[in-house]
């Protein structure tokens, strides 16, 4: 980013195009999982996407601003006399950013992304990965580590709150709303070594279920919904608290110099009460391990990330038994009223690792990036041993691969041309391979 006094403002076109074919009864995971989906999990698919998008460009001034609008056609199709079909169009991207002086305020849609490494290498985080389409929200805080007053920039805050809409209208309940509000610390600032934590809370309320009627569509149920109390007409919802609700937790630990930077993270996920600090909760053995290099001396390997996912735990199998709590078979990601679970247009919006139907699972997923003479690469592997759920116990495995390269070829107009090569193999998607294809173009507009 160049300094604010000498960055000019600029609009930018963007226009891709992208290709996909397999075998097997769906395209290879790690072409679709976190591509905020727009890549259709069928064999056989097609993207179309163009946009404009104005970036922030004034990160050390009082007031800034950014805006994006993409449109997305998504088309793709099963394996001959499969019969499926996959026909869609959307915005990936339709909001405004303005930023003044350290808060920041937010209307639309928005990618984003919650959590520490290089989101570009991670298997995905617990919470907010890039899986899922954004979700319309308006939001307000300070998204920046922001330095606390009077301690000479070593003590750092940032925090927030959201409000978003699903209007994915899931067929169980339409019109659910996302209450997400966040708090972090971080010590260190210029020094070479940086500890933060962050907490997060996000909630599924109100909308109108199929089988309940109305769950709760006024502030009474707002309030609920953001101090996560009991409420509503329905005994589940007034013996815990109104809606679904995830508390989510992340430590950190940034080693950096001139040019690199190592970090290792710890993220949990509680789906029960009470709230307790990481490492103290009862299903302390689950969590997602991490840690990732980032360089820019040596551009053959710039970046390197490997992961550990375990929620096998949940804190053990039972939830009540014999009329005795335990607080177990958490289940992640589901819920019995809101039966899309923590998902978007079926996409689970956090870790892709895990799915409705399979929550227990233990994996180990590296990546690695770099750029090998104008050839940007990207290679990415990850296994997984899957349990199914403590109701509905399964046994499958997978090992996923990719191989992604992509060039700007200044005799072609300056187009960027990619070839993507993925396959999984195991039981739980069964062996398949396909290659995926992209033509990006994007440019100036103006400036100003």
């Amino acid at each position: 980013m160049a300094e604010p006094d000498t960055c000019r403002d600029s609009l930018f076109y963007a226009g891709e195009a992208q290709v996909l074919s397999s075998s097997g009864a769906q395209a290879p995971s790690l072409l679709w999982h976190n591509s905020y989906g727009t890549i259709s999990q069928l064999p056989h698919s097609g993207t179309f996407r163009a946009g404009i998008i104005k970036p922030a460009t004034r990160p050390n001034r009082w007031f800034d601003y950014d805006f994006g609008v993409v449109l997305d056609g998504r088309f793709g199709g099963g394996q001959p006399g499969s019969g499926q079909t996959d026909i869609t169009g959307y915005f990936s991207q339709l909001y405004a950013h303005v930023r003044l002086y350290i808060v920041d305020i937010t209307a639309g849609i928005r990618p984003q992304y919650i959590g520490a490494g290089d989101a570009a290498l991670s298997s995905g985080s617990l919470l907010f990965s890039n899986n899922a389409h954004p979700i319309p929200q308006i939001s307000i805080g300070f998204e920046r580590w922001t330095p606390i007053p009077g301690l000479f920039g070593y003590a750092e805050v940032k925090g927030g709150i959201m409000h978003g809409w699903a209007n994915d209208n899931s067929d169980v309940v339409k019109g659910t709303l996302i209450h997400y509000k966040y708090i972090g610390g971080r010590v260190g600032g210029k020094l070479p070594v940086n500890i933060s934590y962050e907490f997060h809370h996000v909630a599924q309320w109100g909308g109108y279920s199929s089988v309940y009627g109305d769950l709760g569509n006024n502030w009474a149920a707002f309030k609920a919904a953001l101090l996560v109390r009991s409420g509503g007409s329905m005994a589940n919802d007034q013996i815990n608290a109104q809606g679904n609700h995830i508390g989510f937790q992340q430590l950190a630990l940034d080693v950096k110099g001139e040019g690199w930077k190592v970090s290792a993270y710890w993220q949990i996920m509680q789906e029960d009460g009470p709230i307790r600090f990481i490492g103290t909760t009862m299903n302390n053995k689950d969590g997602l391990w991490g840690i990732s290099a980032t360089q820019n001396r040596w551009p053959f390997i710039q970046g390197f990330t490997y992961e550990i996912l375990q929620t096998t735990d949940q804190s053990g199998p039972f939830h009540d038994k014999d009329g005795i709590i335990y607080g177990g078979a958490d289940n992640y990601y589901t819920n019995g009223i809101y039966r899309q679970g923590w998902s978007y247009f079926g996409r689970i919006i956090g870790s892709p690792l895990l799915t409705l139907s399979n929550t227990r699972v233990m994996a180990h997923h590296v990546g690695v990036r770099g750029d090998i003479y104008g050839f940007r690469y990207r290679v990415m592997v990850n296994h997984a041993e899957n349990y199914g759920n403590y109701s509905a116990p399964k046994r499958t495995n997978n090992t996923a691969v990719l191989l992604e390269v992509k060039k700007i070829v200044p005799q072609a107009w300056n187009m960027e041309f990619g070839v993507s090569l993925a396959g999984d193999f195991g039981t739980q998607y069964g062996n398949t391979f396909g290659a995926m294809i992209t033509i990006r173009k994007q440019g100036l507009i103006t400036s100003w």
